[in-house]
């Protein structure tokens, strides 16, 4: 069975899509869309901008997701048979298989976008990778801190955790997690700490705008970040969708039941390889590859 997955936050980088831009014009019709859904000229940053303009979380979580939706629309053969996205790359993954239209897909996350970056000025705050650690360990570590904000984040691979907080609670556990024997623990560059409870404000914003939008069921299971499991009910989507901004990505587990499912060649549908990475970890006697047009 074939698989596709969606990245997130994180694999940017310039000039990414403008092949697509440069030679398809179906594909370039939905860019110039896009500009005028933003109200700005997204295409410009994300084919000539500076590392620093597509890292602003505002421009970085649409371009991300427009890469990887067109990609999939470009593609002729892309018929999958489950899908999931990490973090942001849930909405790709919903854009692609039909549960949401390319415009309210686009609407949703620059919503979400706007709420993470006003969460993330309004609460500063930070995220960090943890190495060589296990899961279990990094879990008990962020609950022993209770006077300040410090979670696990994202369920990377064995291995990789991310774990996400105020400045300080982040700062505790790192020295705690290096203490009880992790490898590194490395600070991300990333605005705040999203998928944890500090992004409170930003999954209500959120969680208005994915009420007001319509949703269909996908033509294929979504294994949603915040509990692996696979889903195709609308209600259950939306629910979901709206806990991943405060809850964890559970990557790792989700790759985990889609191979226990019957997936035996995952496709990474967007920009990077971040994912194809994480997957053969995760699952070493998979088939991974990138999205060929």
């Amino acid at each position: 069975m074939k698989a596709y997955v969606f990245p997130g936050q994180g694999s940017q980088f310039k000039g990414m899509g403008k092949d697509l831009y440069d030679n398809s014009a179906s594909a370039k019709a939905l860019f110039e869309q896009a500009n005028e859904i933003l109200g700005f000229r997204i295409t410009d940053i994300m084919f000539e901008g500076t590392d620093e303009e597509l890292k602003q979380t505002k421009v970085t979580q649409p371009a991300i997701f427009l890469h990887s939706v067109i990609l999939a629309k470009e593609t002729a053969d892309f018929n999958p048979e489950m899908v999931a996205g990490h973090s942001l790359g849930e909405f790709s993954a919903l854009v692609a298989t039909g549960a949401l239209s390319f415009e309210d897909g686009l609407k949703l996350v620059s919503a979400r976008a706007l709420a993470m970056q006003k969460a993330c000025e309004n609460n500063p705050s930070t995220m960090a990778a943890v190495l060589n650690l296990s899961d279990e360990l990094i879990e008990e570590i962020c609950a022993s801190i209770t006077d300040e904000v410090v979670v696990a984040a994202n369920y990377n691979c064995p291995g990789q955790v991310v774990i996400s907080g105020s400045n300080e609670g982040v700062a505790q556990a790192g020295e705690k997690l290096k203490e009880a024997g992790a490898k590194r623990v490395l600070l991300l560059p990333v605005g705040g700490a999203f998928h944890s409870p500090l992004m409170e404000s930003a999954r209500e914003e959120l969680a208005a705008a994915i009420e007001a939008t319509p949703f269909a069921q996908p033509a294929c299971p979504i294994y949603q970040n915040v509990n692996a499991l696979p889903s195709t009910d609308v209600e259950t989507i939306k629910a979901n969708l709206i806990s991943q901004l405060t809850g964890a990505v559970r990557w790792t587990q989700s790759v985990r039941n889609m191979v226990e499912d019957g997936a035996t060649v995952f496709v990474e549908c967007g920009p990077g390889k971040v994912l194809q990475g994480l997957v053969k970890k995760i699952a070493p006697t998979v088939e991974t590859s990138g999205v060929a047009v």
